[in-house]
């Protein structure tokens, strides 16, 4: 499980302080995928960040019972100057996985072609956000961290393949989107939150999240 205890997280502005989190408290279990309804400029990657360790909270406890995975997009694991070739085995060897077995796995994820072999840091934002989920997926965690949904690329055949294989991922694992839309979380989610103003609401069903969403807009 993955558990706030009246966590808080604030920022300052230059001109405020922006509160993203206020003395929140819920706990995810595993098997139960929660989507969190957040507009946006309300932290809802800052919060994706506490989730998997990269912020810490300013107080408040937040407890990691599970693998918990990085965030979808993230690239802090990835050495830009070295091959996705390089990059998927050295997290591999991280994660105390079979090299061959993650490059492979990238390799066929992100069909990037003669480009798997080239440094990352020459890839397009596109081609970046293929392999880091081609990568995320790779991985074995109990819960999988995503900010926004699913990717949007240019390339069918790539979401295709990734959305397969995310709900297929959902029979044995536990999945936390975040988003300001209702409709990116219908597909995954089996219990809802609302995060606004620093408050984090929780409900039963994502259609009791969005009636307060949408009341609140």
């Amino acid at each position: 499980m993955l558990a706030f205890d009246n966590v808080s997280k604030s920022f300052w502005t230059g001109k405020q302080r922006k509160v993203i989190l206020d003395r929140a408290s819920f706990r995810v279990d595993i098997g139960n995928s929660l989507g969190i309804l957040a507009p946006n400029g309300t932290g809802k990657t800052t919060l994706i960040n506490m989730m998997a360790g990269l912020e810490k909270p300013d107080e408040g406890t937040i407890t990691r019972a599970c693998r918990v995975s990085f965030p979808l997009g993230f690239m802090g694991g990835v050495v830009s100057k070295h091959t996705a070739i390089e990059n998927s085995r050295f997290i591999a060897r991280l994660y105390g996985l079979d090299p061959d077995y993650v490059e492979a796995f990238c390799r066929w994820m992100a069909g990037l072609g003669e480009y798997f072999e080239m440094p990352v840091g020459t890839y397009s934002a596109g081609m970046r956000a293929r392999f880091s989920f081609a990568l995320m997926l790779a991985l074995d965690f109990d819960i999988y961290l995503i900010d926004e949904g699913m990717p949007q690329t240019t390339d069918a055949e790539f979401n295709r393949k990734a959305g397969a294989i995310l709900r297929e991922r959902l029979e044995n694992a536990t999945i936390i989107i975040v988003s300001h839309q209702a409709e990116v979380l219908e597909r995954f989610a089996r219990q809802a939150a609302v995060l606004r103003n620093g408050q984090l609401q929780m409900f039963d069903s994502l259609e009791e999240a969005k009636e307060l969403y949408d009341y609140e807009a």
